[in-house]
């Protein structure tokens, strides 16, 4: 039996994605192994986190300066945004290092079952950085789910009379992979998406 802190830090961990009951009592065990080390470190860059974190107010990032670092880099082309549903989309497709443009965050997708309206999501502000102008344009990288065509499908009606160009990720099928072990809709897309050879 452990001691209530331990537990308590325990199902703390266990809330983090990736990590279950078990996963977080090792992660824990391991920490309190290395508690004049590990620990420490680790406390002291969750406080510091804790203390500087801000969402940037442009592209709505998390960071620890405003505006983040991706807005404030001056070697970003600033005429290509792309659109994600969240920051973790944001920090995967950056850490990818194949989009030079800037982010905008929506802070989640459109969906009537969860309640979640366009007044929910960043939306009037991405419509507002499109109206000021300088952008050519808005690259729609959302999740290949019904919410998230459906979040880009409005999104593109919503920028239909500005001057740019709306493109979308594509979707289908992955490097390295099998068609007899490939879900329907994704041969749909894939055969959808076709392109010419050459």
């Amino acid at each position: 039996m452990s001691s209530q802190e331990i537990d308590t830090l325990s199902s703390a961990l266990a809330r983090l994605p990736g990590l279950g009951p078990r996963s977080a009592r090792r992660a824990v065990l391991w920490l309190v192994k290395r508690r004049e080390t590990a620990l420490v470190q680790l406390l002291e860059a969750l406080d510091s986190v804790r203390e500087k974190l801000v969402e940037c107010p442009s592209c709505g990032n998390v960071d620890t300066q405003t505006p983040c670092s991706i807005c404030a880099d001056p070697r970003r082309e600033s005429r290509q945004l792309c659109v994600v549903e969240d920051v973790a989309d944001l920090w995967a497709l950056d850490r990818a290092r194949l989009f030079a443009g800037r982010y905008h965050v929506l802070g989640g997708h459109l969906s009537a079952l969860e309640g979640i309206r366009p007044e929910d999501l960043s939306i009037a502000s991405l419509i507002d950085r499109v109206a000021a102008g300088g952008i050519d344009e808005v690259v729609l990288a959302m999740n290949a789910t019904l919410e998230g065509q459906t979040t880009a499908h409005y999104i593109a009606e919503r920028l239909e009379g500005y001057p740019i160009r709306i493109t979308q990720l594509a979707h289908g099928l992955p490097v390295g992979g099998e068609l007899d072990y490939l879900d329907e809709g994704t041969l749909a897309q894939a055969l959808r998406a076709r392109r010419p050879v050459g």
